[in-house]
């Protein structure tokens, strides 16, 4: 790792600062992100044993509901155990590809979750304004595509933002990132060559994802608000607003502390860094850690079958 001039080539080992500012009390901001993995664990796990185990689940929402929890899992497992090791045991250091694979995974599964989550809001637009068509359109087979098309997505648009870090950044003026987790823009910044490129694609993936996947939600929630206003019955539209509560609640939650972390990132004169890292995390662990509640508290058999899985497991 040649040094010149105050720049080093492509260091073989990088560093997390953490969160910049707050150094001295990172071991006990460890403790609520701590539980917070905890919590979002177990919820997820158990949400998709119940939607396993249970053979009437097995329908189009359910299925869209398990890929959420999996992908939950993912991705609040890609930077809770390393994000402690920076807080709790003085670990701060990572292999410089160990961090493009982290980025990968942490992209990956933020785009696969904008993706479910779409796919979530056109089951309930079928479901509502085409009830009679909706079991012929929604079949395993388009369950299954779906499925494979939100997984390979982002998976497949991240890899070139690696690549342009790898072939196309070689000098950098420090090896410490002033974060928790390896984010595309706090590495990206750290290089003295001109980012222009990366900066471009970022961009051009975040609204190919996130971007085109927020209008057509927005889109099929006014849809299904038309159509629900036109139900004769107050009754009628009272239980499909209850139907679709849990998945826009996930769905603001979600798209609001991402747009407020990726736009931190492009006004970080206005932002206190530790402002953007601490949101940063808590827009990758909220999600994570409320969306099983929030369908558990609006599905009423999932609701009975965990006050019965927990009952039975007491008796034990």
């Amino acid at each position: 790792m040649p040094v010149t001039n105050g720049t080093m080539f492509m260091p073989s080992v990088l560093t997390f600062i953490g969160i910049p500012g707050l150094e001295t009390i990172q071991c006990w901001i460890g403790i609520p992100f701590c539980a917070m993995y905890i919590i979002a664990l177990i919820g997820n796990s158990l949400l998709l044993m119940i939607i396993k185990s249970e053979p009437s689940l097995h329908e189009p929402m359910y299925i869209f509901l398990a890929m959420l929890g999996a992908t939950d899992i993912g991705i609040s497992t890609s930077i809770v155990p390393k994000m402690l090791g920076v807080f709790w045991f003085h670990l701060p250091e990572i292999y410089f590809d160990a961090c493009l694979f982290q980025m990968w995974l942490i992209h990956t599964f933020q785009g696969i979750e904008s993706g479910v989550l779409l796919a979530m809001a056109l089951d309930h637009y079928i479901a509502i304004c085409f009830p009679l068509r909706h079991a012929a359109i929604f079949t395993q087979q388009l369950v299954s595509h779906i499925g494979i098309g939100v997984t390979l997505r982002p998976a497949v648009l991240v890899i070139p933002c690696l690549l342009l870090i790898k072939c196309c950044l070689k000098s950098y003026r420090t090896k410490l990132i002033s974060h928790t987790y390896c984010e595309h823009m706090a590495l990206v910044k750290l290089a003295t060559e001109d980012v222009y490129i990366n900066k471009l694609y970022g961009l051009l993936g975040a609204f190919i994802v996130g971007g085109l996947d927020f209008i057509l939600i927005t889109l099929s929630y006014i849809q299904i608000f038309v159509t629900v206003l036109h139900l004769p019955q107050k009754e009628a539209r009272l239980k499909v607003f209850n139907t679709c509560i849990p998945h826009m609640c996930i769905f603001f939650q979600f798209y609001l502390l991402a747009f407020f972390s990726f736009f931190t990132h492009r006004s970080g004169s206005y932002i206190p860094s530790y402002i953007h890292i601490i949101f940063s995390n808590l827009y990758l662990l909220v999600p994570p850690l409320l969306n099983p509640f929030v369908y558990g508290m609006k599905t009423k058999y999932i609701q009975d079958k965990v006050v019965k899985t927990c009952c039975s497991k007491i008796q034990v």
